[in-house]
């Protein structure tokens, strides 16, 4: 067993006393449940830039969405910019939401992706919270290697129904979970119809009673949350 992965080892039993099954592999540890909650990666392998099917992680690509009442709407931008956290180079993307036209939340969020299995990981988030369009809060703000937290798996590049793992990994703070429903999803919204798509049902232990289910489509990205619908996606100038 590398030193790293004890380090992991450690530290998933610190936090998660239900991550207490043996490894199963050199990759992953589960709880008792069966979610994932400790990965381990090369130091070498990270990148803050690349793809996916299910995730884009390069500089000027976004998407936007809104609900059919057109009174929300989220964008999603990969900026070209970068940030070390626990010592990875991450890339910087941007969510800005709107309710009625007044700004709700803006988040940076923190991704790194593997160079040889191109899984995106999520390394944290500073959250800016607003309330009537003035700042409020920053609740949900976290990141990897403080406050006890670790970077999650975001999207892996190549999944299974049934598959789960935890996407954030912050004790009290941020602990959201993935599972995935379906792999054969279509789904038809503004941007266009899209097939072969990825269904994934969001949870925390945080908030048993909140349930939120996503659908991402190859190449795409994420093109429908919860009530939002994508429609346009692609770089500056590309736009579809």
């Amino acid at each position: 067993m590398s030193a790293s992965w004890r380090t992991l080892l450690v530290l998933a039993l610190a936090l998660f006393p239900g991550c207490s099954n043996p490894p199963k592999g050199a990759e992953l540890l589960e709880d008792e449940q069966g979610w994932r909650c400790v990965f381990e990666i090369d130091p070498t392998d990270w990148t803050c830039d690349g793809r996916n099917d299910w995730f884009v992680l390069e500089p000027g690509y976004r998407l936007v969405f809104e609900n059919e009442r057109k009174t929300e709407t989220l964008s999603i931008t990969v900026l070209d910019e970068t940030k070390i956290v626990d010592n990875v180079e991450t890339r910087v993307v941007e969510e800005r939401e709107t309710a009625f036209g007044k700004l709700k939340e803006v988040s940076r969020n923190y991704f790194a992706i593997s160079r040889s299995t191109h899984d995106v990981y999520y390394f944290g988030e500073d959250v800016d919270a607003y309330k009537n369009g003035v700042l409020a809060s920053h609740e949900g703000s976290w990141q990897a290697g403080s406050e006890l937290a670790n970077f999650g798996l975001m999207l892996p590049a190549k999944t299974s129904v049934g598959a789960k793992w935890y996407q954030e990994m912050a004790p009290e703070v941020a602990l959201d979970r993935s599972e995935v429903l379906a792999l054969d999803k279509s789904c038809e919204c503004p941007a266009g119809k899209f097939t072969k798509c990825l269904e994934i049902e969001e949870t925390t232990p945080l908030e048993s009673t909140v349930k939120e289910k996503k659908l991402y489509a190859p190449g795409v990205g994420l093109v429908k949350d919860g009530s939002l619908r994508l429609i346009s996606y692609g770089k500056a100038g590309e736009k579809r």
